[in-house]
């Protein structure tokens, strides 16, 4: 009787009070007491732990007292202001496509070793493979520049709806796209500050409304330190997107500054940066239940599609792709597991197509097992009942639907031409990029300035150099057949007439010799020897190139036939979203809902939690440094863990990192993330930062579409693991020195 009175007093403090009052006064005996108690909890938890959401934390008062009710204990103001320091400030786009976060006042920035995976390959070779050995500077003076990677700094948000559509309203639908165009150009100049600023507008909710995102790049950052592969990348790709998940993924760079602290290209008269705010780091880990944080730059997500475009995703996009990249990879890994500096050129590129690839697989099992097209038409039911509540409704939603049935079924047949081209051409052999890139010769004619024609010539042949690092004929020339094999598989309605000649008249040998055999492409010498002597006379030697001539001749078919017309079906299949979407947030005007993701700084929030993937399986929180050992594998690259790792688990010794003896390693989360978020930080309910967002589980990977709270997690790097291996793993407990830890 005493620990049901507790629990109800711990209840009625959570809001629950008015209805514990009045169970307790009608339930007299035990067990019904008992009952009514564990249903009133499983309401309260069920409310309060998984949370989907990629919510905009300019309008975060929206969201804050759900989040305290959470358990976080700070206010909205701390994670996002123009007017003082704040989280934002700490958090940053990291290259192209990534999340980084400050955590020290000496420019330390901190990233997934997969998203500093590019620079820490270039900094690798046969005599330094940094890659398997991993690297660490042992003083700033070691620390490696990287041309051409950046991190940007938010400065501030802005609503600029009213901005970008003044003057529009009595417009037709083309003189609206062009004001508006011209509104947006003025609000990104004008906020650009003379260009001190990067400046970008983009639309949220389908152009329903926009925000002004203003940038300040910092482009001079260099590599601190990453762990090797078999800590950074272990599992690889077998375990890329599960859990229980073991891949310490983190790399460590600084920020460089002038001496006001303002942008400058790399210079040896570069100082740390010191930025306004950054990240403490807690050591005292997490618990189940716990409340956690995301902050970070997810890149896209589709949660308001129709059941027409989530079915053609489920059996169609989706399953055309990965067919498609499991060729890809098969040819890849055959050649990587036979030469190492094949592993060591193609490792980025296998792990950039094999990303999503398992990613899309995921994604279809979880759409299925959600019966994801069926509650999308429930919600179109819903949706036709709120129009036929209302004339005016009816006037102006009433065709939204049935529009989309006709438009999805007339893209379906140019979907598949445009995903395959994407897989084959665009994004297939490297020949063909090279081919792409040589192509810009031929924007010199006799009229050209110069000076324009050396910095072509001069980026041309840099960009030569770069690719024939990471480039092998035989892995290309088996790669190039391959994909135009699955490419003649088309509709020969859709392919060019001297392609199909080509691939039916040749076999494989047959066609690597007229192709790759008489192509300069596979050349280095000959290339850059082109390219520094070119001349308009080279013009025709382009032409006349058969891998130049081939790729150029499949980009144009493709450019003058099944772009045109996917890209025209398209732009109606926006439109019609945009009207749908208005419908909705009319339809929905009581709730709080948030924008699809689109690469611009958002939060979510959840619990520390496991998850139960299948009948009779139920996944702890966490996973620990015994999961390593149970995996670990010398015949293995992907699971040969260095030796030292070895010995500290051997001997316990784990420093002041460890819970009761163990060395936790990943925790799971109920926050909702996508690409993008790779590298945002995790932080409890007090703002500290307690772990690195790399992935999602595998089950959960249909949240860009469709979120399940008990199924969708985010995998996250502890703080504690970090913290070990960089001190006791590398000895570069230096660093530690500069970082604010909190152990109590």
């Amino acid at each position: 009787m005493i620990v049901i009175r507790v629990l109800l007093v711990l209840f009625s403090s959570l809001f629950l009070c008015p209805f514990i009052i009045y169970f307790e006064t009608i339930t007299r005996d035990m067990s019904r007491r008992i009952l009514v108690i564990s249903a009133l909890l499983f309401l309260f938890v069920a409310n309060v732990t998984a949370r989907e959401g990629m919510w905009i934390p300019a309008l975060l008062n929206r969201n804050i007292d759900e989040m305290q009710q959470m358990g976080f204990q700070l206010t909205a103001d701390d994670i996002y202001s123009v007017n003082h320091a704040s989280m934002k400030d700490a958090v940053v786009i990291f290259g192209r496509g990534c999340t980084g976060e400050m955590i020290s006042g000496e420019g330390l920035v901190l990233t997934n070793h997969h998203c500093g995976y590019d620079a820490i390959q270039d900094h690798s070779s046969l005599e330094h493979d940094y890659l398997t050995d991993g690297f660490w500077a042992r003083s700033r003076d070691e620390e490696l520049p990287n041309p051409g990677l950046t991190v940007k700094f938010l400065d501030r948000m802005e609503d600029v709806t009213d901005r970008v559509m003044k003057g529009i309203s009595a417009l037709g639908e083309s003189k609206r796209d062009s004001i508006m165009k011209a509104n947006i150009k003025e609000i990104e100049t004008s906020a650009s500050d003379s260009g001190r600023f990067n400046t970008v507008v983009k639309p949220l909710f389908y152009g329903n409304q926009y925000f002004l995102y203003v940038y300040l790049e910092y482009t001079d950052v260099r590599l601190v330190g990453a762990p090797p592969s078999s800590i950074g990348k272990f599992g690889g790709d077998t375990d890329n997107w599960m859990w229980p998940r073991h891949t310490g993924d983190f790399s460590v760079f600084r920020v460089y500054a002038d001496k006001d602290n303002q942008p400058a290209k790399y210079s040896k008269d570069n100082i740390p940066f010191k930025p306004k705010k950054f990240f403490p780091v807690s050591l005292k880990g997490v618990k189940a239940n716990d409340f956690t944080m995301v902050f970070g730059y997810p890149g896209t997500t589709t949660q308001y599609l129709p059941s027409q475009a989530v079915d053609l995703v489920m059996t169609q996009s989706d399953p055309d792709r990965i067919a498609i990249r499991d060729r890809k990879l098969q040819i890849l890994a055959n050649q990587m597991e036979a030469d190492r500096k094949v592993r060591i050129q193609y490792a980025a590129k296998y792990a950039n197509i094999s990303n999503s690839w398992k990613k899309w697989q995921g994604e279809v099992l979880g759409l299925k097992r959600l019966n994801a097209v069926e509650a999308k038409k429930s919600f179109e039911a819903d949706f036709t009942n709120w129009i036929n509540a209302a004339p005016d409704r009816q006037e102006k939603y009433g065709k939204v639907l049935p529009e989309f049935e006709k438009l999805y079924e007339a893209i379906r047949s140019w979907t598949r031409a445009r995903d395959y081209y994407s897989e084959t051409v665009r994004n297939g052999c490297d020949a063909f990029k090279m081919a792409d890139m040589v192509n810009h010769l031929q924007l010199i004619s006799p009229k050209s300035d110069a000076k324009m024609v050396e910095k072509l010539k001069s980026k041309l042949i840099e960009e030569t150099e770069n690719y024939f690092k990471d480039y092998d004929r035989a892995t290309d020339e088996k790669m190039f057949v391959a994909l135009m094999r699955i490419y003649r598989k088309l509709d020969r309605s859709v392919l060019p007439a001297d392609f199909i000649k080509l691939m039916d008249s040749n076999d494989d040998a047959k066609l690597l010799d007229r192709v790759y055999g008489k192509s300069m492409l596979c050349n280095k010498e000959k290339i850059l020897a082109f390219i520094n002597n070119f001349s308009q006379k080279g013009t025709t030697q382009l032409q006349k190139d058969p891998l130049i001539k081939l790729y150029s001749v499949m980009k144009k078919h493709y450019a003058e036939t099944v772009e045109p017309i996917y890209n025209e079906l398209d732009a109606k299949i926006l439109s019609n979203q945009k009207l749908y979407m208005e419908g909705i947030l009319a339809m929905k005007s009581d709730k709080n809902l948030y924008p699809d993701a689109n690469f611009t700084l958002r939060v979510s929030y959840g619990k520390v939690e496991g998850y139960q993937p299948r009948d009779g399986v139920r996944y702890d929180y966490f996973t620990t440094l015994d999961g390593i050992m149970e995996k670990d594998n010398p015949e293995i690259y992907d699971y040969n863990i260095p030796q030292k790792l070895r010995d500290l688990y051997a001997a316990k010794d784990f420093g002041s990192y460890a819970e009761n003896g163990t060395m936790p390693v990943c925790f799971a989360a109920s926050n909702h993330t996508t690409g993008g978020n790779s590298g945002s930080p995790v932080v409890n309910a007090r703002g500290e930062l307690i772990g690195i967002n790399f992935d999602r589980c595998w089950e959960g990977t249909m949240s860009d579409l469709m979120f399940d709270p008990s199924q969708c997690r985010n995998i996250a790097l502890d703080m504690r693991y970090v913290m070990f291996v960089i001190d006791k793993v590398a000895g570069a407990g230096y660093l530690l020195d500069e970082m604010q830890l909190i152990r109590n």
